[in-house]
């Protein structure tokens, strides 16, 4: 079986030729983990659904102008670098507006049904988690995301950040060391 890459070059090349049925399988295949991504960033769900539809809308337009120049050019890298660029995007709209409602707050995983005392100290934890990686400057809250809840490695963060992957490496850690540092009582 082919691995996941290679599938991706099969159907970009299928939908270059105007099949739609392909468009429509990488779209079914990427449209929750960059749904997710977008909502991490923006911390809106109304909004991360606007900018996860416009950014296939765009990838299909500009289809014709992504090439697969090296065998480590992923169609996913470059879906990634056209989402993290829309939300940048209405980010800078909104100039950093306070958030005004905590249902706003991007949760980081679902609550599993069970002990209500246990579920609201998750759900109080999430949120503490959730509003502390929102006060992260950017480029460190999307090195983080891309990182530990997407599991992309350091080099592809590094293409879709436009960023070496040192660079990747420190704002991760800076994440990290903040979110240490803001969530002592949680640890």
């Amino acid at each position: 079986m082919t691995d996941r890459h290679e599938m991706d070059r099969d159907l970009v090349a299928r939908s270059r030729e105007g099949d739609h049925a392909a468009y429509s399988q990488l779209m079914n295949y990427y449209q929750g983990p960059i749904l997710n991504f977008v909502y991490r960033l923006v911390g809106s769900r109304e909004e991360a659904e606007d900018i996860s539809q416009d950014v296939f809308v765009r990838a299909y337009q500009k289809l014709g102008s992504f090439a697969f120049r090296t065998s480590r050019d992923r169609f996913a890298t470059w879906l990634y670098q056209l989402a993290r660029n829309a939300a940048i995007d209405v980010l800078r709209r909104r100039q950093r507006r306070p958030v005004t409602s905590l249902d706003e707050f991007p949760l980081l995983a679902p609550l599993a049904l069970g002990d209500p005392a246990l579920d609201a100290g998750n759900r109080e934890q999430e949120l503490a988690i959730a509003m502390a990686i929102a006060e992260l400057p950017e480029d460190q809250r999307t090195a983080l995301v891309l990182s530990v809840y997407e599991g992309l490695a350091y080099a592809d963060i590094s293409v879709i950040m436009k960023a070496s992957i040192k660079s990747v490496e420190s704002r991760i850690y800076r994440a990290r060391q903040f979110l240490h540092q803001r969530l002592k009582t949680y640890i």
